[in-house]
């Protein structure tokens, strides 16, 4: 899934880099996402819908286009605590990376973002289990079950990249809010890959825990090739 931001507790190896980081940035102007201007009128667009998006990825994968057909939920605003909202960008994506070796391990990934929050969801193939990974994730990980699969809860740090728009020095990066991560086995005997619902805040507080849980028994189960624990 990708590199790792830096985060509390001791810092990821290389077994551990299946664990996405995520990525914040500011200082774009969070109106363009989802107004448009027309006649130098703002015209309201309604809820987002996820934008197509080019994939490599053998039919056997589920799609970035896919997960974000189950994440941009009418009901996500509620889920997170924040029925007044809606989505204003929603996106997926899948690739396959070659590693040491020249296998090509397959994952996906889509976000959908919304006023206050931002929720991420990635699928990866690759063949590592779910159980024993809390040791891999800082002081903050903790082993759970979800919905009958094995599932680590962890937080970490963001990175918060700004933009200076109108001078010199360009953009500038540094740790930002905290992100809440949920890792789960793709199946209940924790056989290899796994699925990862993040969720992080726009104003840098602190995401409710059971918000990214009442998301994941929500979501997950609505994923293509989710099995019942």
């Amino acid at each position: 899934m990708g590199g790792t931001a830096a985060g509390p507790g001791k810092g990821m190896n290389a077994a551990a880099q299946a664990v996405a980081a995520v990525v914040l940035v500011g200082g774009l102007g969070g109106a363009a996402w989802a107004l448009g201007k027309t006649g130098g009128q703002t015209v309201d667009r309604g809820p987002a819908t996820c934008s197509d998006s080019r994939e490599d990825l053998p039919a056997e994968y589920v799609s970035g286009a896919r997960l974000c057909e189950a994440l941009n939920r009418p009901d996500l605003p509620v889920l997170l605590g924040t029925p007044g909202e809606r989505a204003e960008t929603a996106s997926g994506s899948g690739d396959r990376a070659t590693r040491a070796g020249g296998d090509r391990t397959a994952s996906s990934q889509a976000t959908v973002t919304l006023k206050s929050h931002s929720v991420k969801v990635t699928a990866s193939y690759d063949r590592l289990p779910v159980a024993g990974m809390a040791g891999l994730l800082g002081d903050t990980a903790r082993e759970q079950t979800v919905l009958g699969h094995p599932a680590v809860l962890y937080s970490d740090h963001t990175i918060a990249l700004r933009i200076n728009l109108g001078g010199a020095g360009g953009g500038s990066g540094g740790p930002g809010g905290i992100a809440r991560h949920l890792l789960v086995a793709r199946d209940a005997k924790d056989g290899g890959g796994s699925y990862e619902l993040v969720i992080w805040r726009q104003d840098g507080m602190v995401p409710d825990e059971a918000a990214l849980l009442r998301v994941a028994e929500q979501v997950l189960p609505t994923i293509p090739g989710w099995t019942s624990g």
